[in-house]
């Protein structure tokens, strides 16, 4: 079975937006890879790029592994971890 990485970004992006301090500053799911922006909204230089590889692991874009997108709500608060937010 194929993993759909369009909606295992969706899915990420729903789950980081979900946390006070991120903000989703885009969802390019056309791109080669295709990948979702976040940044806290309270600084302009905490932000990373997450792209979903082919066995659904959520990779940022300096290469360290979040998690994978069988439990999504843990790979996008480790992402808010990093990118100094608060819990949901």
């Amino acid at each position: 079975m194929m993993l759909d990485t369009a909606l295992c970004l969706e899915r990420f992006a729903w789950h980081a937006g979900r946390h006070a301090d991120l903000s989703v500053q885009s969802l390019a799911l056309s791109s080669d890879p295709a990948y979702v922006s976040v940044r806290n909204r309270f600084s302009a230089t905490l932000a990373e790029t997450v792209t979903c590889s082919a066995e659904g692991a959520y990779i940022t874009s300096w290469g360290y592994r979040l998690g994978t997108a069988e439990d999504v709500e843990s790979a996008a608060a480790r992402l808010a971890f990093l990118l100094a937010a608060l819990p949901a």
